[in-house]
This record gives C-alpha cells, sequence and structure tokens, in this order.
C-alpha cells in the first residue's frame, strides 16, 4: 500500500475538495441573487457535479499501480471509492433536477438547500473510502446531521418537521451505540485502521485477551450504526415516517444515495476487517446478517402491502431492498461483492425512476395517495408506461434490470449454500408484486375521478427517458461486459 502524507494527499483528494468549494460558491451566489425564483444556484451545484465527476475519473488514472492510502491511513483511493463516488454524483444529479420540477420547495431557502447537497455527498464519498475507525465516525456524523436539516426541510410543514425531529432521534442513540462499538473494538486491538484491526484480532483472540462475547457485542453496537444508515431491521423504524414527511427529492436521495453510502461503509468495514477465519470462528457475524437480511426484506414486504401513500410504500420497500443487498453482504466472496454493487446500479435507476414520476403526479395531481394515479395510462400515457417499468423491475421481473440484479444476488447466495436465504429472498418478491401492481391496477384498470389529462413538458420526458433506458437495457450490458467483477476491495 502506498501511503501518502497530508501535504502530498490534497492532489488526489480534488473530488471532495470541489465540493467543498462550490457548496460556498452556492451559498455566496445565492446572496446576490435577487430574483427568487431563479435556478442560477441549481445549475451551479450541477456545475460543481460535473467538475467533481471529471476530477473523480482523472483520480481513478492515478491508481492503475494500486490503490492509495491519503492522509496517513485515513481513508482509501481505490477502485471500490471510485465506483462509489460517480454512483453518488449521479444520485446528487438526478436529486438536484427532481428539485427544479417540485413545487414543494421554499424558493428563499434554495441556497442552503443545494449547498447542504454537496454537503452530504462529501460526507459519502468519506464513508465510502474511510478505512479508520474515527474517521468512519466523522464521515458517518456529516452524512447524517446534513440529512436531519434536508428531512425538516419543508419548514411549513408539521409533516416535515416530525420526520426530522424522529430522523434526530433515532439517528443520535444509534451514533451513540456505534461509537461505543467503535471504543470496544479501538481497545481490543490498540489501533483505528482497519487493516491492523483485522491483523491484530485474530493474534488477541487466539491469546485470551479478548473474549468472543466482547466481540460480539463491539460489531452487533457498530451494525447499529451502520444498520440505521441502510434502514435494516430493526434499525428502520424512522424510515417510514421519515420518507413520507421529507420533500420527495429528498425522499428519493435518502432512499439510494444515503443507502449506497451505508453500504459502501459496510463492505469497507466487514470486509476488509472481519474476514479472518478465526474471527468468523469466534463470531459467526455472517450468519448474523443473513438472519438480518431475511428479517429486513421480510419486515418492509409485508410493512408495505397496506400502504396507501406511495411515497410511504417506496420508503418500506426500499427497507425491503436493503434486505436483498445484504444477502450478498453475507457471502465474504467476490461473487457476493460483484452483486451488490451491480444492484447499487440497477437500484439508482429504477428507484429514482420510480420517484420522479411520484414527483410529477404530486405536481399534478397534488396527492401522493394510489389513487390520484387512476387512470394515468389515458391522463400520461408515456409516464404511465415508464412506472410500470419502473415498478416491475423493483420485482425483479424480467427483462428488466432488476431481474438481473436479484439473478445474480440469488446465484451468489444459493452457490455458498444459503438455500433457506434464497427461498426467503424469493417469496419476498412474490410478496412485493402485490403492492407494486395495486399501482398499475390503478393506472392502467380505474377511472379517474377528473377526465383532465396531465400535460408535461419535453425535457421531463427527457429525464425520465434517462431511467427508463438503463432500467431496460443495463442487465443485459452487464452479460456482456461484468463490470461489478472488475471490483475488488
Amino acid at each position: 500500500m502506498d501511503y501518502k502524507n497530508n501535504i502530498e494527499s490534497i492532489l488526489y483528494f480534488t473530488p471532495e475538495i470541489l465540493l467543498i468549494v462550490f457548496a460556498a460558491a452556492v451559498i455566496i451566489l445565492d446572496l446576490f441573487v435577487k430574483n427568487r425564483g431563479s435556478q442560477k444556484v441549481a445549475y451551479l451545484s450541477l456545475i460543481g457535479l460535473g467538475f467533481t465527476l471529471v476530477a473523480i475519473l482523472i483520480t481513478n488514472s492515478t491508481i492503475a499501480d494500486g490503490p492509495l492510502s491519503l492522509f496517513w491511513g485515513m481513508i482509501r483511493l481505490d477502485k471500490f471509492a471510485v465506483f462509489f463516488k460517480v454512483l453518488l454524483v449521479l444520485a446528487t444529479a438526478a436529486t438536484i433536477l427532481f428539485s427544479l420540477r417540485s413545487e414543494e420547495l421554499d424558493e428563499r431557502l434554495k441556497g442552503e438547500y443545494h449547498a447542504l447537497l454537496l454537503a452530504v455527498t462529501l460526507g459519502m464519498f468519506l464513508m465510502a473510502s474511510s478505512t479508520n475507525l474515527l474517521m468512519i465516525f466523522i464521515s458517518l456524523e456529516t452524512v447524517s446531521l446534513t440529512s436531519y436539516i434536508l428531512a425538516g426541510f419543508l419548514t411549513h410543514s408539521p409533516r416535515s418537521s416530525e420526520a426530522a425531529f424522529k430522523y434526530i432521534t433515532y439517528g443520535a442513540v444509534a451514533s451513540g451505540t456505534m461509537l461505543f462499538g467503535l471504543s470496544l473494538l479501538f481497545g481490543m486491538t490498540g489501533t483505528g485502521d482497519l487493516a491492523e484491526i483485522s491483523q491484530r484480532l485474530p493474534e488477541v483472540l487466539a491469546a485470551g485477551d479478548v473474549t468472543g462475547l466482547g466481540l460480539l457485542i463491539s460489531i452487533t453496537f457498530i451494525l447499529a450504526g451502520i444498520g440505521y444508515k441502510i434502514a435494516s431491521v430493526p434499525f428502520h423504524m424512522w424510515s417510514p415516517d421519515v420518507y413520507e414527511g421529507a420533500p420527495i427529492p429528498i425522499t428519493a436521495f435518502l432512499s439510494v444515495a444515503s443507502k449506497a453510502a451505508g453500504f459502501a461503509l459496510f463492505l469497507r468495514f466487514f470486509y476488509s476487517g472481519f474476514q479472518d477465519e478465526g474471527i468468523l470462528q469466534t463470531v459467526d457475524w455472517g450468519f448474523l446478517l443473513a438472519v438480518v437480511s431475511a428479517l429486513t426484506m421480510t419486515i418492509g414486504n409485508l410493512a408495505a402491502l397496506p400502504q396507501q401513500n406511495v411515497k410511504r410504500l417506496l420508503a418500506y420497500s426500499s427497507i425491503s431492498h436493503g434486505g436483498y443487498l445484504l444477502m450478498g453482504g453475507v457471502l465474504l466472496t467476490p461473487e457476493g461483492l460483484g452483486a451488490i454493487l451491480f444492484y447499487l446500479v440497477v437500484y439508482l435507476f429504477m428507484n429514482l425512476g420510480a420517484f420522479y414520476v411520484v414527483v410529477l403526479i404530486a405536481n399534478e395531481s397534488g396527492s401522493e395517495m394510489i389513487e390520484s394515479y387512476r387512470g394515468l395510462s389515458s391522463r400520461a400515457p408515456l409516464v404511465a408506461v415508464a412506472m410500470f417499468i419502473f415498478l416491475f423491475s423493483l420485482t425483479g421481473i424480467p427483462p428488466f434490470a432488476g431481474f438481473f440484479g436479484k439473478w445474480l444476488l440469488f446465484t451468489a447466495v444459493i452457490s455458498k449454500g444459503l438455500y433457506w436465504l434464497a427461498f426467503i429472498g424469493l417469496l419476498n418478491s412474490v410478496v412485493s408484486l402485490y403492492y407494486y401492481a395495486r399501482i398499475i391496477k390503478a393506472m392502467y384498470f380505474e377511472s379517474p375521478d377528473e377526465d383532465e389529462s396531465f400535460s408535461f413538458s419535453n425535457s421531463t420526458f427527457a429525464l425520465l427517458s434517462v431511467f427508463v433506458i438503463p432500467t431496460i437495457f443495463i442487465g443485459i450490458l452487464n452479460i456482456l461486459y461484468n463490470f461489478s467483477d472488475k471490483i475488488t476491495l
């Protein structure tokens, strides 16, 4: 591993520096924009993300000879980090584009809103790159604190304020619990570096200096913090209320970007520090995660069945998809890692696409309920077709991308002999078809309360196609070139 000191690391830290610079520039520009309806701050944010993406691709070319450890081992620059940074930039850019079309947001606070989006993206970058316990906690808190504000951004809405309050309450408990687990791990090994932890833990376990119970408690407490970010059971309670109360673009952002960053941290932490056979013999955390995976997908799907609010329904759906992703996390194999990475890409397009339709329908009908989708096939045929594709892909029905994502996950699980987990995942996919089909039924088989058709601009359909096309074809492309297998930890 090539270690860089603080001065040398700055050159490779360019994407994060650009996010900081443009977040400050957005605040400054907002001070001089007199027209509150102007979208200049949004466009500046998109330009900043564009420069950040270019910087990420440039830094990727510098690690052709191997990963780099920056700031004396605090963060790591490798293909894994680059993958998640690109994914997070795309999710943030999509959120900003959604926000341009959303009628919920207060025009007086656009500068703060876009600056916070760039700031939370910075925190997520650090979550994907952190290799030190202290840096892990700092990055997690950076994401959490900015997310609390964004969740309660609708200051005129009591529901949004309630969402922020619940988010803060659950987040504070989860962060404190995780910090205690990290402190226990540091006390056991005497180091905060994940690579050194993976070397010292087997030694102290073999010597009897650390008991299996102590390590189990530490891992469980750490899982509380990471599980809170990916909304896994039993740390999912905040998700439905926060998703329902937050602005729709932020709900989409939390369901995709926050979950992706959480899984980046989860994979970095457990794959780097706890893969040793001696650790697994002492604490079989893989089986523990398999149980959490099964509970997460089951509870998420069952809770989604009676929902009438589409945002809340998609919130529970997001919980269940976290369970599917955890299936790959329990395997500790390159196949499991590749399946998770590919499914995250698929999930980005199909879930953000579904939320974009929610934004469009909420703007036109003023409602987020399933009944507002009645007769959508006649009122806005192209939007109805797009929603049909997104929902069937989320279910995992071929030939859409969601099917290929679940196929890779199930195949990886079966290859490791976890047939019971694959069977539970298959049953949950069948259950999810019911509540997704309720929306499709409303769109195609129910008459609208009003005969008025919805009118959308060409730019709306252009953005919609950005999500529809990959949802249809990305699975086939992955068969031709399995990019996720090229990424290792």
